[in-house]
């Protein structure tokens, strides 16, 4: 082979190597982030078990925030790729949640059974720290809407009960992360309900326009009682039954009517 016919397959190499050429000049006007969504989670175990899986199983997650002191906050997955932490999905109607959120997994015991009675573990107070000052950057950088910051429990609550009633959502409330119902129409609307409480139909379609994925045939069935338990593990953790009462209607009026108190 000549010496110039070398060169020329070298240089074509290096040209198919380098791809074609992109003028990077302008920017569309109409475009936001891939990242709507920020979805939180619990492992459920020990760091060693959920990094074990989180790095060489199935599923995998964005972050991975340890129980350490200070905690440890490791990026397992780069933020414009898409981690498998959220699984079947749906929230206001947007489904494979996959695809356009990033997820947080956070070291924590979870959900114990104990003669039929279930208990939560705590979040230590530097860890929920390490966790609001990372959901912050997250929000800030994405631009994530406070309603789009979610549990997987929000997502899945057929199947998942995660990041359960310990997990501080009020402080990010207070945060101006999220909307959080404002206490005194809260108090209004729970005496109005405590006088007729609505039907099974009312809590499940204010479910609905909450966000949940829920059917509405009227009846109250397991499916009904998980949704709104799901519900309640968030802004009235203290009492999760899954019963429709007065206070859990007054939550779904204010949060589904404006103004909610968002950030």
């Amino acid at each position: 082979m000549t010496r110039i016919a070398l060169t020329f397959l070298i240089a074509l190499a290096a040209g198919c190597a380098t791809g074609p050429r992109i003028d990077d000049t302008y920017r569309a006007k109409s475009q936001d982030s891939r990242a709507q969504y920020l979805i939180i989670h619990y492992t459920t175990g020990t760091f060693t078990g959920a990094f074990n899986i989180l790095t060489e199983g199935a599923v995998s997650s964005h972050y991975l925030v340890r129980d350490d002191d200070p905690p440890t906050i490791y990026r397992l997955v780069d933020e414009n790729r898409r981690a498998y932490h959220a699984g079947v999905s749906s929230w206001k109607g947007q489904t494979a949640l996959n695809a356009a959120s990033i997820g947080i997994e956070i070291v924590n015991a979870g959900d114990t059974r104990t003669n039929g009675e279930v208990s939560f573990a705590d979040y230590p107070p530097a860890q929920v720290d390490a966790v609001v000052a990372l959901v912050k950057d997250i929000v800030q950088r994405h631009e994530i809407r406070g309603d789009r910051i979610l549990g997987h429990s929000d997502i899945a609550p057929q199947r998942k009960v995660d990041p359960g009633p310990k997990f501080p959502w009020k402080r990010l409330a207070d945060e101006g992360l999220i909307p959080w119902p404002d206490a005194k129409r809260v108090a209004e609307r729970k005496a109005l309900h405590e006088q007729s409480l609505p039907d099974i139909a009312w809590f499940q379609s204010k479910l609905a326009e909450h966000g949940f994925a829920v059917a509405r045939h009227g009846e109250f069935d397991e499916a009904t009682i998980r949704v709104i338990a799901a519900f309640q593990m968030k802004y009235r953790p203290a009492k999760f039954d899954g019963q429709p009462d007065a206070e859990t209607a007054a939550l779904l009026d204010v949060m589904t009517s404006a103004p909610a108190n968002a950030p």
